[in-house]
């Protein structure tokens, strides 16, 4: 039912909801607890939750969030907003009713969603019971053009990259270089990267190059696995950059590839080599050196 122990989750949750709402909306939201496994019911407060509890940003202490990440590996609740939170807590709520009648509450919530709605139902697949049931969902999301959706399903989020099948993860990944995600928020993209997303990036970066336009540094660590003959050309342009981050994208690339000329390329600089070999360049410290360069 569910893929994680949910019992636990609930406990912290319920813990940091007491510590974020007054006496007040808190025995009103255990009011609503009782009405969580009735369609209409839970529609309802579902769509209440915000005008009860407003929405400001909720705070956590270290420990909350080191507990959350070894109940629900890869879930956050960073960044919520009391709303969010109450709404992930509302549907915690859910486990003691049947597999086709959860599906059906979760489904109706799903259609009638708002923007905000949509964005804690997306942020929130990650924990909910029969997680294989929501990959069509998932993938329609990616199809979204609504940006808050869009980051919520790309960002930090560890449904996707677990569930998703190639093609869909594959559109993920696209969609994220097309709207300009943080691309290393993306969990699971080293794990899910593949041959054909491989192929397609680069068919990507050569159609920005014609149109004149930049490419962005972190697609090279979706090719850097699947390095060859046919798109070696595409790595040694970038590394004869004059822009330092898309150099060290390019050699990062030639560091994760087994093709032995992106091995001899990556030699040839000895000084960024040296920074890849001691763990002080990586795709993540690159990322923060983009952020830094905006």
């Amino acid at each position: 039912m569910y893929a994680y122990p949910v019992q636990r989750l609930k406990a912290i949750i319920t813990q940091i909801v007491q510590q974020q709402v007054n006496p007040e909306v808190w025995s009103w939201l255990q009011q609503q607890e009782s009405l969580a496994g009735g369609i209409a019911g839970f529609n309802k407060t579902f769509v209440l939750i915000p005008r009860k509890t407003g929405k400001s940003v909720i705070t956590l202490s270290a420990e909350q969030s080191d507990a959350i990440q070894q109940i629900r590996p890869g879930f956050s609740l960073a960044g919520y907003t009391i709303d969010r939170l109450c709404r992930v807590w509302l549907l915690l709520q859910q486990d003691g009713i049947s597999e086709a009648d959860y599906l059906k509450n979760i489904d109706n919530l799903f259609t009638a969603a708002e923007v905000n709605e949509l964005v804690a139902l997306y942020g929130a697949l990650p924990v909910l019971a029969y997680p294989g049931k929501f990959t069509a969902r998932c993938a329609e999301g990616i199809r979204s053009n609504i940006g808050d959706v869009l980051q919520t399903i790309i960002c930090d989020n560890p449904y996707p990259a677990e569930y998703l099948e190639e093609a869909a993860w594959n559109q993920l990944v696209l969609k994220a270089f097309f709207t300009e995600k943080d691309i290393d928020r993306i969990i699971g993209l080293d794990k899910r990267t593949n041959k054909p997303l491989a192929d397609t990036l680069c068919d990507y970066a050569h159609e920005r190059w014609a149109a004149l336009r930049t490419v962005h540094p972190q697609l090279w660590r979706c090719v850097s696995p699947f390095i060859d003959a046919h798109n070696f050309s595409d790595i040694q342009k970038v590394a004869g950059s004059s822009d330092p981050v898309e150099q060290k994208a390019a050699l990062l690339a030639c560091y994760g590839s087994s093709y032995q000329p992106a091995k001899t390329l990556l030699n040839q600089f000895p000084e960024i080599n040296n920074a890849i070999q001691s763990g002080k360049l990586n795709w993540h410290t690159l990322a923060k050196e983009e952020l830094a360069a905006l």
